[in-house]
């Protein structure tokens, strides 16, 4: 039985901005992605310009993508999520409002200092101190909207994927204020606080977590709870679900290390940061069988419903990714994979196959509900793009893989004598292919996007602003 509680009672105000945001940023973010990759393939798509060379634009792309795409997909999720299984609204309104524009400024500020050249030039925390404090305040008023909100829960219990959420948070905060800590000469100019191989250690150790917390615990939170109610099926298994959270923060925070193999990094550090690696592919694939299995007696529905596709095939690549990913932490691979593009087709393995295909089923499930829809304008366009993203990642590794080997094979083949065999230039020639491959496997990607942006703008336009608001103010208890 299900009974009504209050009226007024979740906040879908925020959700709804944080979820048009992300299909935004993320048509701004993979476009800017193609024309980078594109520029790798005609060196004439620089215009000459300081300010669009790969080199300035390159962190923009990132910095869109991550940020941007994810962090918007995030926060809309996490603010929905918590407040249906917690039975209650956003404890502050106005301080969930806050870290909308608060974030959509940092994003602003990114995509004017990155062009012109601002940077701290460390990977995925290239922005100067300025714009680093105001993400840092924005970021414990989002700890204080979502933990605020789950000490006042009307349920007893904190659901899986509020941990999954929370420890995201808490986690990222700490990578963030930690690594950006510097010595600032001028408004846009900074130094790190840390020197040398230290400076390198704390920065992949923010670096990889970056991947780690921000792009695979926020979303393992968007996982639990989007692919059992698309499903229609309990999780498979709860406790499956507390022993991944535990193992997964427990080991993901040591990993940062194989980022810095044959390096100055100190040789036990680096071995270290291989073997919590290796580990790590336990609690990963733990979490990947648990969202899979939780299709059990459902997997029929795969036929009919693209949304469960989207979410099934980004478990699939989140799998292969985190075995991937460990396997090239080994250092005799590494040797092999290090500074190719291999790393690249690994980086976009987990983004376009894990983080942007849940994100986009995510929100193909999330918008009709936080519109007063019963479903989105167009199951076919979803199908439609479903098949886009799927085939513009699958081309996107497949090339920087044979890239990433062939680089790796040229870069270390020496003559009888001694000497190198390739020259660098050979071996870039030998990468032009891949290149075309990869930069048509992410137009396609891209494209997709589109299509979802016209599904999503068909959808809000159908939707009554009256319906829309009665979505969120009406709850119903037992319906989580």
């Amino acid at each position: 039985m299900s009974t009504a509680i209050s009226p007024t009672a979740y906040n879908y105000k925020v959700v709804r901005q944080f979820a048009i945001m992300t299909v935004v940023w993320g048509i701004l973010g993979m476009g800017l992605g193609v024309f980078i990759a594109s520029q790798l393939v005609w060196p004439e798509l620089n215009f000459g310009l300081e300010w669009t060379t790969f080199g300035r634009l390159r962190p923009l792309h990132t910095n869109l993508v991550i940020f941007a795409f994810g962090g918007c997909a995030l926060f809309g999720t996490s603010y929905y999520v918590v407040q249906r299984t917690c039975q209650t609204r956003l404890i502050s309104d106005s301080l969930a409002s806050f870290t909308f524009w608060g974030w959509q400024a940092v994003i602003v500020g990114a995509i004017i200092t990155l062009p012109l050249g601002y940077t701290t030039t460390k990977e995925y925390a290239e922005l100067e101190w300025p714009l680093a404090i105001l993400l840092a305040i924005v970021w414990v008023a989002y700890g204080m909207v979502f933990f605020g909100t789950i000490t006042k829960r009307k349920t007893k219990h904190i659901y899986v994927g509020n941990w999954f959420y929370g420890a995201f948070i808490v986690v990222t905060a700490m990578l963030h204020i930690v690594n950006h800590a510097s010595l600032p000469v001028s408004f846009f100019k900074s130094y790190s606080a840390y020197a040398g191989a230290t400076d390198a250690m704390i920065q992949w150790w923010y670096g990889h977590n970056a991947v780690g917390f921000f792009l695979t615990t926020g979303f393992l939170g968007m996982m639990y709870y989007f692919v059992p109610k698309q499903a229609e099926r309990p999780i498979y298994s709860y406790r499956l679900s507390i022993v991944h959270f535990w193992a997964l923060i427990t080991l993901y925070i040591w990993a940062g290390p194989h980022h810095l193999h044959y390096t100055a990094l100190p040789d036990w550090a680096q071995s270290l940061g291989m073997a919590m690696s290796i580990i790590l592919l336990a609690p990963s694939w733990g979490g990947m069988i648990n969202g899979m299995m939780t299709l059990s007696g459902a997997w029929h529905k795969l036929r009919t419903d693209p949304i469960l596709r989207f979410l099934v095939v980004s478990l699939a690549f989140y799998g292969m990714s985190t075995f991937e990913g460990p396997m090239m932490a080994i250092k005799t691979v590494n040797a092999l994979s290090h500074y190719t593009d291999w790393t690249i087709g690994h980086v976009h393995a987990g983004a376009l196959g894990w983080v942007a295909m849940i994100t986009i089923g995510s929100m193909y499930h999330m918008i009709p509900k936080i519109y007063g829809q019963k479903q989105m304008y167009s199951v076919g366009l979803i199908n439609v793009h479903f098949w886009l993203a799927t085939i513009g990642t699958v081309l996107y590794i497949a090339s920087m893989w044979v890239n990433g080997i062939t680089q790796g094979l040229m870069w270390r083949a020496i003559n009888e004598d001694g000497t190198l065999t390739y020259s660098f230039v050979e071996a870039l020639q030998a990468s032009h292919p891949g290149f075309i491959v990869r930069a048509l496997g992410g137009a396609i990607f891209a494209s997709g996007m589109l299509f979802m942006a016209y599904n999503v703008w068909r959808t809000v336009r159908a939707s009554n602003p009256v319906e829309a608001e009665a979505a969120s103010q009406i709850a119903v208890v037992g319906a989580h």
